[in-house]
């Protein structure tokens, strides 16, 4: 009787503590938050409520900013605001970009991955890792070396995909072009050779399932109320986040460790192709900064942005040209016109040395369609800052200091506001003029690749790759869905993955020799 009375009173307890918990947080999530103030963005629930959308959050926001351009999630320390307004993207990105930070709340639940590398870091840390990077951009030593490389990568995933059309088996192209990026962003981010696409690298692969998993992960941060009590338990999703992390940290840090060992051996002063090489002559005239993990986190950074961007676009760019059948050979016929070939078999490495950068810039069907799939499917579905003051945006609405800011680059691409009635169409016809030459669109409309002072420096990199890899794709194949009643939809993280791959058939165009 004892012991059951015990029970209870433990229960009785517990139920009370957990009440008490919960009412608080609600008093913490809606105080202060200026609910009923005119000038402040509607309010359409707490960040908690996002955990019944999560699986298709992306589409839950679309359909709100079409009911509000701008709106509000209540958080316990802060409003989270959502904005589709191209005035109010433009404001935070570049007329009040010192107001505006990447600031406390998301800097905590990205530093676990992404450490001090440049997409998690404000100040002076931002600054030194964008000079650095936009100086190795702008060298033609790695534009002429990053082009060898990703020809030479699409020759391989011509290869590779050709034994699945001969043998005419369905298979995920969005894993392959992953292996395929993935290679690439090594061999010209970091001077290895990792040879994933040809099977031959057992951690490379794991390496990449741990990094894509610890990006689902590190999203999912941003609607679990519980993530840091669970770090500190090392339970649940974050004790797999701390699996993937130390997966990911093993295999990084030996490749520093490799490269820092074959800097030292070369007693040469030729000029080193690769962007660690480059980074790592930067150490050594200020080691105390430029430390290992100082290095990993600038190795992840590049990842993210060499790898996910790329490969998924190039992804849901060939799921849009298996929807659009007539696109697909409409792009091909450009690649015919610019590239001269003779014969019934086409050489595929005599094929992408044909790829000049001169090539590349005539075909601006090409340009278009990557940039149409970049607006439906933007790599980063949703980005924003922290104001570092109150403020005011160019639509009336007041946001206070502390508050995030976060500009919806996939719900934009959809919104007929901005893009018209056909915004939800693949047309990329809607990017050039009456004489075919592709138009830019304001970069704070097409969000695709951020705007302002914190623009992707590796924007032509991105679309130099993507060119290649398509060029050659869709000279040799014609793709189709493996299913076509198999919904295609994405994968909820920080970038926009495939959720399950893209499954296709490749019919061969030509004979390959």
């Amino acid at each position: 009787m004892d012991i059951f009375l015990a029970i209870l009173t433990f229960i009785a307890t517990a139920l009370t503590l957990i009440f008490i918990l919960v009412l608080a947080l609600l008093i913490k999530i809606y105080s202060g938050k200026s609910i009923h103030k005119p000038n402040y963005p509607p309010v359409d629930g707490t960040v908690f409520h996002q955990l019944f959308y999560f699986t298709t959050l992306y589409d839950h926001q679309t359909k709100t900013a079409r009911k509000h351009s701008t709106y509000r999630l209540l958080a316990p320390d802060q409003s989270e605001f959502y904005t589709t307004d191209v005035r109010n993207v433009e404001h935070i990105l570049k007329t009040k970009f010192d107001k505006y930070a990447k600031g406390k709340y998301n800097r905590d639940i990205l530093r676990d991955l992404f450490g001090e590398g440049i997409f998690a870091v404000d100040g002076d840390r931002w600054k030194q890792q964008r000079k650095l990077s936009s100086f190795e951009f702008s060298t033609r030593v790695l534009r002429d070396f990053s082009c060898v490389v990703f020809r030479g990568s699409a020759a391989k995933l011509v290869r590779n995909i050709s034994l699945f059309a001969k043998a005419n088996d369905t298979f995920d192209i969005h894993d392959l072009l992953m292996k395929c990026t993935l290679d690439s962003i090594f061999k010209v981010g970091f001077g290895v050779e990792l040879n994933c696409l040809e099977g031959s690298s057992k951690e490379g692969v794991e390496f990449m399932k741990a990094f894509d998993d610890a990006n689902a992960l590190v999203y999912w941060r941003y609607v679990d109320p519980t993530w840091k009590l669970k770090r500190a338990l090392n339970i649940g999703s974050e004790a797999a986040l701390n699996k993937n992390i130390k997966v990911i940290d093993t295999f990084v840090n030996a490749v520093i460790t490799t490269k820092r060992k074959q800097l030292d051996e070369q007693h040469d002063s030729n000029v080193k192709e690769d962007i660690l090489s480059r980074f790592l002559e930067a150490s050594k005239k200020d080691p105390d900064q430029m430390t290992d993990q100082y290095l990993r986190d600038i190795i992840l950074n590049f990842m993210i942005a060499g790898k996910d961007s790329t490969a998924n676009t190039i992804s849901w760019f060939v799921y849009m040209l298996c929807k659009n059948p007539l696109i697909q050979e409409k792009i091909l016929q450009e690649v015919k016109d610019f590239i001269a070939e003779t014969g019934d078999e086409v050489d595929v490495d005599n094929f992408v040395d044909q790829i000049s950068d001169e090539t590349l810039d005539k075909m601006h069907y090409l340009h278009a369609s990557l940039t149409e799939t970049l607006r439906l499917y933007p790599a980063v579905p949703v980005d924003g800052r922290s104001a570092l003051e109150d403020d005011v945006l160019p639509d009336g609405n007041t946001v206070k200091k502390g508050d995030d800011i976060y500009y919806l680059a996939y719900a934009m691409g959809r919104m007929p506001y901005i893009w018209g009635d056909d915004a939800e169409e693949f047309r990329p016809e809607r990017w050039l003029d009456q004489n075919g030459v592709f138009q830019p669109e304001s970069p704070f409309k097409f969000v695709a690749f951020h705007a302002g002072p914190r623009i992707c420096l590796g924007k032509d990199f991105a679309y130099r790759q993507m060119k290649i890899v398509s060029i050659t794709l869709l000279r040799f194949f014609k793709f189709k869905l493996g299913d076509e009643t198999r919904k295609v939809t994405y994968r909820t993280m920080l970038t926009l993955h495939i959720d399950g791959g893209l499954h296709v058939n490749a019919l061969q165009r030509v004979a390959i020799c």
